[in-house]
């Protein structure tokens, strides 16, 4: 087949487009003092739950045996591996805590840019503070700043249905967030932003399907670009006069709409309405989840061998999740058959209802087969407002339980309260660091706003965990 290609010749740079010139100078210019009343104690929500969703990763045996191989030596003055109790360089650091905290599929996440904007972010800033001497006020400010321009991106673009969105724009919201705090002037956030535009990742969406756990490094490879862009555009290295626009709009996604880049800047902030994670699986599973609650709510815990068969009608993008025999943890997570199943044994879809153990289960397996789903064309509809899922289960005896539920638990339709997500903190760090630890590390997140470094939270990060879960 022949291919042809119109010639389009750059005949000189293109001027900065206004919109970019716009947001440049909004970012270099934002102080904490800016910040809206509900973003601080939302962006601190953030930190504290990243952090829980690392450390708890962190135990996994494919995360201790990476930090194990490339963390060779124990940097006593670099940036905490948390969760591990050691330390190493903040580049490595920050790779090592970003692929830790997707290794659960619990990290927050932001439905209107269909992304995990905080695990991209969080723990870039939290491995660069030291070296750069923030403040806590610095920390969340650079956060909130680099988690807006990330979810921006996803909201001003689509990605190709093939792609991931880990590893995507995330790299841009990361490296913003280090510009913020090394204080780059408007010009500096015009050639940070054009050249972290270039440098996400070509990542694949049947990675997920499949259970490559691949995937789970893609934050953390974001994490660690965003440090390096730094040094880059220090260094002299430029991009694109609109890498955004490019990228965005051309190579990995298209409808890109840069208008969305700044509207209601900073007034609209979205780490204001993003949503937490309970059920340690794909977001996908959690509308049939919530519906599964309810029905238990109602009925009392099920007897696994009294189900027949349970069907489940949802959206098309939770449809996909339709297969009954996961390969590994990973794969368990991404398949709604298994979520259910080991749910409905387990009382919860907590970390270890996915993990080895409950993955070979003979009876949870027996009864993911016996669990079908299928696209609900209306639910489908519905979509991005609401996230619909039917579940209908039917015993043995002849008996038929059915509930709906529209949206998921802890969106910003129906959110957790700040006693659940903080008890979801606790749920994840105790059994890593113990109770006095893991009130100690929330309560030194608590106290950013007033702390003059970030010494105090370092150091409670860097301690090793008490037990290996």
């Amino acid at each position: 087949m022949t291919v042809h290609v119109k010639a389009e010749p750059v005949m000189r740079r293109p001027d900065t487009p206004a919109w970019l010139t716009e947001l440049a100078q909004f970012c270099a210019g934002l102080r904490y003092e800016a910040l809206p009343e509900a973003v601080v104690p939302r962006t601190l929500q953030v930190i504290g739950d990243c952090i829980a969703a690392i450390a708890a990763g962190a135990q996994e045996p494919e995360t201790i045996a990476l930090a194990t191989r490339v963390a060779t030596t124990d940097d006593a003055s670099g940036a905490a591996i948390i969760g591990a109790g050691r330390r190493a360089s903040p580049s490595l650091a920050a790779f090592l805590n970003g692929t830790a905290g997707t290794m659960l599929e619990l990290d927050e996440g932001n439905q209107f840019c269909r992304g995990h904007p905080g695990i991209h972010v969080v723990p870039a800033v939290l491995a660069a503070a030291a070296r750069l001497k923030a403040s806590g006020r610095d920390v969340v400010t650079a956060i909130a700043l680099g988690y807006e321009i990330g979810a921006r991106i996803g909201i001003a673009s689509k990605l190709r249905i093939t792609m991931h969105p880990h590893g995507t724009w995330g790299t841009v919201g990361a490296a913003v967030a280090i510009a913020w705090l090394e204080r780059r002037d408007a010009a500096g956030m015009i050639e940070t932003i054009n050249v972290a535009s270039s440098l996400g990742l070509s990542t694949s969406r049947r990675t997920m399907l499949e259970g490559g756990t691949v995937r789970n490094s893609f934050a953390g490879f974001s994490n660690q670009i965003g440090l390096m862009v730094s040094d880059l555009v220090v260094a002299g290295f430029t991009g694109e006069a609109d890498g955004l626009g490019t990228v965005y709009g051309t190579v990995i996604a298209d409808d890109w709409r840069p208008e969305e880049m700044v509207a209601e800047l900073g007034e609209r902030w979205e780490i204001a309405r993003n949503y937490f994670k309970r059920h340690a699986c794909c977001r996908y599973n959690h509308g049939a989840l919530d519906a599964l609650a309810e029905i238990t709510r109602r009925e009392g815990r099920l007897d696994p061998a009294a189900i027949e068969r349970v069907d489940v009608a949802t959206y098309i993008w939770a449809a996909q999740l339709a297969g009954q025999e996961p390969h590994n943890m990973l794969a368990a997570k991404f398949s709604l058959p298994f979520s259910i199943a080991t749910t409905i044994v387990h009382g919860g879809a907590t970390v270890p209802a996915f993990r080895e153990p409950a993955r070979t289960d003979e009876m949870i397996r027996a009864l993911a087969r016996r669990i079908f789903v299928r696209e609900d064309p209306e639910a489908t509809a519905k979509l991005p407002a609401l996230r619909p899922a039917r579940v209908t289960i039917m015993l043995t005896d002849g008996r038929v339980f059915e509930a709906q539920a529209l949206t998921n638990r802890g969106d910003t339709e129906d959110p957790y309260t700040p006693a659940e997500v903080r008890q979801k903190f606790f749920d994840l760090a105790v059994p890593v660091w113990g109770q006095s630890r893991a009130e100690a590390i929330i309560a030194a997140v608590d106290a950013l706003p007033q702390a003059h470094d970030t010494t105090a939270l370092d150091d409670l990060l860097a301690a090793p965990p008490a037990i290996r879960t």
